[in-house]
């Protein structure tokens, strides 16, 4: 009978080393299926604790306006840059509150946090707002710049 109390107590002396490792889904699954193991774990603490830790969306760094001379623009190209948190948002952009789609004119670059938007051969009719709009879940944030074509004078 006097062997039994250091037993139960190693388990507690055990248990905040083991909640501070996050387990995997598969550990977490292990260990509550072994039968016996429902001391091992404080029970006001549920499994995957750690998966609700939303990660704020935002963008780390907005768009900036781009302005170039009709003269320097024609033939060359204008990207709109982004920096978003966290990589796993989908972006998608718009020009004047149309959506754009991927083509021979505009290309879309992820590469983790960043996102640019390069739009290929800028012409006059290409002025316009740009908006990048970045989604997780429900949540939706927007950045948005101009590109400004000036005419020659």
């Amino acid at each position: 009978a006097e062997a039994k109390p250091p037993k139960e107590e190693t388990p507690k002396g055990i248990s905040p080393v083991k909640a501070k490792k996050t387990p995997s889904p598969a550990d977490a699954e292990r260990r509550k299926l072994r039968p016996g193991s429902g001391g091992e774990k404080p029970p006001e603490e549920p499994p995957f604790t750690y998966q609700l830790k939303a990660v704020p969306l935002k963008f780390v760094k907005e768009m900036k306006d781009i302005v170039l001379t009709e003269a320097e623009s024609v033939g060359s190209s204008a990207i709109f840059e982004v920096l978003i948190s966290p990589s796993t948002a989908i972006t998608s952009w718009m020009k004047d509150g149309s959506n754009i789609r991927e083509s021979p004119k505009h290309k879309f670059i992820a590469d983790g946090k960043d996102r640019k938007l390069h739009i290929i051969d800028v012409q006059l009719s290409d002025a316009g707002e740009y908006t990048c709009v970045l989604r997780l879940g429900n949540k939706e944030k927007t950045s948005t710049a101009k590109l400004i074509v000036e005419g020659t004078p």
